[in-house]
């Protein structure tokens, strides 16, 4: 992962300036704020005014979301299956099974039972709003499955030119939140299905990124945090955070085990986002912005004997130390405050 200066960079880079740069003060026992003669630092940096933003990039992958597998609702000899990467929508064939078709519906729940006249239930109610949604109405889509409800299934068992029993069964219908793509077939024409076995594997039909992030850094990426997406072919594409993980797990490099958590990316347009299955690109996080503030390199600062930091400035010749309020770390600078500071003025550095 490639990331931005957050949390853990700051304290990071915090314990260095306190471990290292308090040994190296330049002069001896003197006040802070008072005008020092000796020990010019070895270069100097200006103070900045101006907007600061906390970023970050990571590395992500571009797949689709909603993966799932769909199992037989019978038994059987598969006589047709999909093509992989093709789209089924409401009403379509997503497999058959002796010549009988099983036709894809939307909705939350499984199809798990056979559905007649007298069934209760939201899998009835989910029944009946596909049928509604597909013209054959006649009665009020709820949770009871009546006569009424039979005799629009039985007209459309009779528009696809199937036995008219008006009961449906997992033999005949497969309920997924909405359209799907194919992702793989389990069992291909020829082959035996047994009634709860794979049959196939699908995902929904829009494109989507997952990545990891520091639990350090997740802070930049909440849900709705706007986000730009670095493509395989080249080109950019602009979304937002979708989905923040809620358990931290360590991520894949031996070298880095600090705790991850996974974040999804939806596309602002995702029909324009092109690309295979599972591709690599780059996730571009922008955070927190502070606008006109006052920046120094992170370099720049020093570790106070009574604690807290300051800087070193230079003006005429001559130097003087200042405490300062630190803000946020960002792009390799930090916001201060206090000390009297001034855009332009000049404050020292290591020397590069």
């Amino acid at each position: 992962m490639r990331r931005g200066r957050a949390v853990a960079a700051a304290t990071a880079v915090l314990a260095v300036v306190a471990g290292s740069l308090a040994l190296t003060r330049l002069g001896s026992g003197e006040e802070t704020g008072g005008a020092k003669n000796t020990g010019l630092p070895p270069a100097t940096a200006p103070v900045e005014r101006g907007d600061l933003r906390d970023s970050a990039q990571a590395d992500g992958t571009l797949g689709y979301d909603k993966q799932r597998k769909v199992n037989a609702g019978a038994a059987g000899t598969i006589t047709w299956a999909p093509r992989t990467g093709s789209t089924v929508k409401r009403n379509e064939r997503l497999y058959e099974i002796d010549g009988r078709p099983v036709r894809l519906m939307y909705g939350a729940g499984p199809m798990y039972r056979t559905l007649k006249p007298g069934d209760k239930g939201r899998d009835v109610e989910q029944l009946e709003r596909n049928l509604a949604e597909l013209g054959y109405t006649g009665f009020t889509p709820d949770e009871e499955y009546t006569e009424l409800t039979s005799a629009a299934v039985k007209r459309w068992q009779k528009s696809h030119d199937v036995k008219r029993t008006g009961k449906v069964g997992p033999q005949d219908v497969t309920f997924a939140p909405g359209k799907v793509r194919i992702k793989s077939v389990g069992a291909g024409v020829g082959e035996q299905a047994q009634p709860g076995a794979p049959v196939l594997e699908t995902t929904g039909s829009e494109r989507i990124v997952t990545f990891r992030l520091d639990v350090a850094e997740s802070r930049l990426a909440k849900a709705g945090t706007k986000v730009t997406v670095d493509l395989p072919d080249g080109t950019t594409a602009s979304g937002k955070v979708s989905s923040v993980g809620r358990t931290a797990k360590p991520g894949d490099d031996p070298q880095d085990d600090s705790p991850k958590v996974t974040l999804t990316v939806s596309f602002d347009e995702p029909d324009e986002v092109d690309g295979f299955d599972q591709s690599p690109v780059t996730v571009n996080l922008t955070g927190e912005t502070r606008r006109d503030v006052l920046t120094v390199p992170v370099n720049a600062l020093l570790a106070l004997p009574g604690g807290g930091f300051g800087l070193q400035v230079v003006r005429g010749g001559t130097t003087r130390e200042v405490k300062v309020e630190l803000g946020m770390f960002a792009e390799g600078r930090v916001e201060v405050s206090g000390g009297g500071l001034r855009e332009g003025a000049k404050v020292g550095v290591p020397k590069i």
